[in-house]
């Protein structure tokens, strides 16, 4: 039987989310759509050979199910709506923000225990979804993990957009980094998040040198899998780098932890880089044990898993289920982003023609 998919996004970063999925779905023969709520997000799948450019497209294709990398979603679309995350829990904010239930979900589909234990404990509060645990999509092409040598040691740096936490707004950071390059012992790459102001990218594009290398990509694993170590701040990238078993040096990280080499001074961050270099087995240790928790599935197969939970789900009984929350607000925020006034499409008439099928 096939399937219409929406692959749900907001901004550019999320498009190697949907990549492997879109991938498997053509594969598996199910047809696969994309939309964008935000303009960066549109503009940068223009050049998507199955993008949807207006919301009213996405809503006449009426797909069966909605894979979701947003905190939110177009509630009149039909189909289910699942969760299927923008990033891993960075620890940007403490406390339980980041598994905060906003009541446009059926289904989310977690990465490992440490999203799926506080969602199953929100699940209990608020008993309107399930949630299947299947790994995530994005790093599918991560695995197998290989091993890539380079001439020099390399280090890629990424920074969040997060202003408090962001290493591209720090100059002395920066400064500090363009110097080590310039010692001709390692290489450095660096991507930065595309939230960021355009200009602070222009600003660290000009700092350039034959070791210090800008990417313009939100397409990190080949990155990843050139990188020796990571040098970065409080992003969710730490954790898909970590999945690796690599080691990671932060400048001053919000939550640092045993698997992370978290530098407070800019003074010592030549030193810790150096460290983390050796692959200290204390700290592999502590790294191999936080990968499991945060994502023990080592096959790529995360797409496939998350595209055989949500067609389960599709036809499941969901009459354990309660309502979802009226959300009048959050609904009426993104009618009026979307610029849409039309109804609201219930998916239980093509659930019930699939099932006839």
């Amino acid at each position: 039987m096939d399937y219409k998919f929406l692959i749900y996004i907001s901004y550019s970063y999320s498009i190697p989310i949907g990549k492997p999925l879109e991938q498997e779905l053509l594969r598996l023969g199910h047809s696969v759509r994309w939309f964008a709520d935000q303009d960066e997000g549109k503009e940068k799948l223009l050049s998507e050979q199955g993008a949807l450019h207006t919301i009213d497209e996405a809503v006449a294709y009426r797909p069966h199910i909605v894979l979701t990398a947003t905190d939110s979603v177009a509630h009149f679309l039909s189909g289910i709506k699942v969760q299927i995350f923008h990033g891993f829990p960075a620890n940007k904010r403490k406390g339980t923000d980041q598994f905060r239930i906003r009541g446009f979900f059926d289904l989310y589909c977690t990465q490992g225990p440490s999203s799926t234990v506080p969602f199953k404990k929100q699940q209990k509060k608020y008993p309107h979804f399930e949630v299947v645990e299947t790994g995530w999509s994005k790093v599918d092409p991560l695995f197998p993990i290989e091993n890539n040598e380079t001439e020099k040691p390399t280090i890629l740096i990424a920074s969040t957009f997060t202003k408090d936490y962001s290493i591209a707004l720090k100059d002395e950071v920066m400064e500090e980094l363009v110097r080590l390059s310039k010692l001709d012992k390692w290489k450095f790459n660096i991507v930065l998040h595309p939230k960021l102001d355009p200009a602070v990218h222009a600003k660290i594009k000009a700092l350039q040198n034959e070791n210090f290398v800008y990417h313009d990509t939100t397409d990190l694993i080949p990155l990843f899998k050139k990188a020796n170590i990571l040098f970065a701040d409080t992003t969710s990238a730490i954790i898909e780098f970590l999945l690796q078993h690599k080691p990671v040096v932060t400048f001053r990280n919000n939550m640092p932890g045993p698997y992370l080499v978290d530098v407070t001074e800019v003074s010592d961050i030549e030193k810790e880089i150096t460290r983390a270099l050796t692959n200290p087995p204390e700290l592999i240790k502590h790294i191999e044990e936080f990968a499991a928790f945060s994502h023990p599935y080592h096959d790529g197969q995360s797409s496939r898993r998350v595209i055989d939970a949500t067609i389960t789900f599709l036809h499941s009984n969901k009459s354990h289920l309660k309502k979802k929350p009226y959300n009048l607000i959050r609904k009426y925020k993104m009618r009026k982003r979307l610029q849409y006034h039309g109804p609201v499409f219930q998916h239980d008439t093509i659930i019930d023609s699939l099932d006839q099928k």
